[in-house]
């Protein structure tokens, strides 16, 4: 179900930034031990390489070639969601960079489709997404919305800017709970040569409460586009709402911490057993 899912998704794309769907189909040959043929997919060639093969080394990217890209998916991303389609799994993992420097989106197989039926799946990453850029509500398990994606572009903006992912973990469990329970080092610490209206920007892309992030993915690329008129004080009194808001509910940061780690390792073993989760 999950195959024919990313498949109706694939087939209603068509944009620059993002892989096309070129052919879909059966295998001629009968697989003799279930006498039916094979499904296959035929997907568009993209002449580059993975987003994550110029992080392996630990480097950042240049400011001006991590904007760029983050622009790019922006722009696509923006186009997905106009049409009802939220990626939920965005990782450099799933971006292909040309060699003329166009960012390219791939991979929908967890993709969440507006008005679509729930599909059961016992995966972590299918279900869920990958543990270094998942938003806190999916961490939650909630089943995330377009602001699940803007969450997750701001680690992956993040990790290009700083050379290393904003939360790390010997498990993923222990990552997980960090996107809901903790705050990253601040980037320029990381970077000194990533500007305050910068990392302001990526700071309110990766806010906790999806009501406080950018709530559009256009809302995300103005501001990346025009960083000389975004101001890092405002973006920062912002932030220290939020911050104080657990507080003003009468949560203690113990009782919070406790609730929400409890919370992750329930989820986890919900997995590891094989539960079946509704997506």
């Amino acid at each position: 179900m999950r195959y024919e899912r990313e498949q109706e998704i694939a087939r209603q794309l068509d944009h620059p930034g993002v892989q096309r769907l070129i052919e879909t189909g059966y295998s001629e040959t009968v697989n003799a031990e279930t006498g039916r043929r094979a499904p296959y997919t035929v997907l568009e060639w993209v002449d580059g390489g993975l987003l994550r093969e110029h992080l392996y080394d630990g480097k950042p990217l240049q400011v001006e070639e991590a904007v760029r890209i983050a622009v790019q998916l922006c722009e696509a991303l923006a186009y997905c969601h106009a049409k009802g389609i939220v990626h939920r799994d965005l990782k450099p993992d799933n971006v292909m960079v040309t060699r003329d420097g166009q960012a390219t989106l791939m991979d929908f197989g967890a993709a969440l489709l507006e008005g679509a039926r729930k599909i059961t799946t016992a995966s972590l990453s299918a279900a869920l997404g990958t543990p270094d850029y998942m938003s806190p509500e999916q961490v939650q398990g909630q089943r995330g919305d377009a602001r699940s994606d803007v969450y997750a572009l701001g680690v992956m903006l993040y990790e290009m800017l700083a050379g290393q992912p904003p939360y790390r973990g010997d498990t993923a469990l222990a990552v997980m709970a960090q996107h809901v329970q903790s705050r990253p080092a601040p980037l320029r610490s990381r970077n000194r040569r990533v500007p305050a209206a910068l990392e302001a920007v990526v700071a309110k892309a990766m806010r906790r409460d999806p009501a406080r992030r950018y709530q559009d993915m256009a809302a995300l690329a103005h501001d990346l586009a025009h960083l000389d008129d975004v101001d890092p004080a405002r973006l920062d009194a912002e932030a220290l709402e939020e911050r104080v808001a657990p507080a003003a509910r009468g949560l203690s940061g113990r009782t919070l911490a406790a609730a929400v780690t409890a919370a992750v390792v329930l989820l986890g073993l919900g997995i590891a057993l094989g539960t079946r989760l509704a997506w």
